[in-house]
């Protein structure tokens, strides 16, 4: 595991994790302005956006806050989602992770949004 300690930089805005079905469209509002993930398997399509984005009526799970990994992450960097997901798996916190090519972002609820900062920061790592 890599002994980096991380800048985390917290996403201002509130996030919805939806499901659709696997064959279904790419819909209109799933691409927003800043974060959006959509990942299609031969079960779902989900899609990760903006709360206010998502039309009523569509399965989804709101409430969720988003922290991104400042910077890029080189492929050959090992242990960088371990680092950040251990100490909130050690505080009881539920954890999306989702990564790009450049780095990796991690979704809690809001509710545990003060308790996941808290435990990285004690971990070492700077969170903004």
């Amino acid at each position: 595991m890599t002994s980096h300690q991380w800048t985390i930089l917290a996403l201002p805005s509130r996030f919805a994790i939806c499901r659709l079905e696997p064959t279904a469209p790419l819909p209109s509002w799933s691409s927003s302005d800043g974060f959006c993930s959509i990942t299609r398997t031969a079960d779902e399509m989900s899609i990760v956006c903006l709360e206010q984005a998502v039309p009523e009526g569509t399965k989804c799970e709101k409430g969720w806050r988003c922290l991104r990994v400042a910077g890029t992450i080189e492929f050959s960097v090992v242990g960088v989602l371990a680092a950040l997901v251990t100490p909130l798996a050690e505080a009881g916190i539920s954890v999306l992770a989702i990564s790009t090519f450049d780095t990796d972002y991690l979704l809690v609820k809001e509710k545990d949004f003060e308790k996941t900062v808290a435990a990285l920061r004690q971990q070492g790592h700077m969170v903004e």
